[in-house]
């Protein structure tokens, strides 16, 4: 009988092709993930990668990056499953605010309790990240959550 429990676990070097196909094919930038497997997530379903997540960690702040569903689960709730789990690894690591930029889909992370900041509120480590400083464009929304 197949597990159709969903489960989150880290990365590997293997899965990087995996993510890297995922994210592009929403249009999510990818240039950066290179070498950062140990900070991205996979979501498995029945041993299948669905989706993925990701977090850079700044001392007591954390950037998430990089979440994503295959399309024909996508309005499924497996990303918020991905951002919930991520929320709490963050919080039981010691994070205790995490920030995002999205382009399309401010409400998705507002209802997950993200809220609007200006992206000069951000920390400067999260600010310094490739996210910020060029990945992703200038009209892009920042939000924040604290743990």
């Amino acid at each position: 009988m197949a597990d159709t429990t969903p489960r989150l676990r880290e990365a590997t070097v293997k899965d990087l092709d995996i993510i890297i196909l995922l994210l592009s094919s929403h249009g999510l930038p990818t240039d950066d993930l290179a070498g950062k497997a140990a900070s991205l997530f996979v979501l498995e379903v029945d041993g299948r990668i669905i989706g993925s997540g990701g977090v850079e960690v700044f001392g007591d702040a954390g950037l998430l990056r990089s979440v994503a569903v295959v399309e024909p689960l996508r309005g499924e709730g497996f990303g918020a499953t991905i951002c919930r789990e991520i929320v709490g690894r963050m919080r039981a690591r010691g994070v205790r605010e995490l920030f995002l930029l999205t382009t399309t889909a401010p409400g998705f992370f507002g209802a997950l309790g993200f809220t609007r900041i200006d992206r000069n509120d951000a920390p400067a480590e999260i600010r310094g990240t490739t996210e910020f400083s060029g990945v992703c464009p200038i009209s892009a929304v920042c939000m924040r959550m604290g743990l």
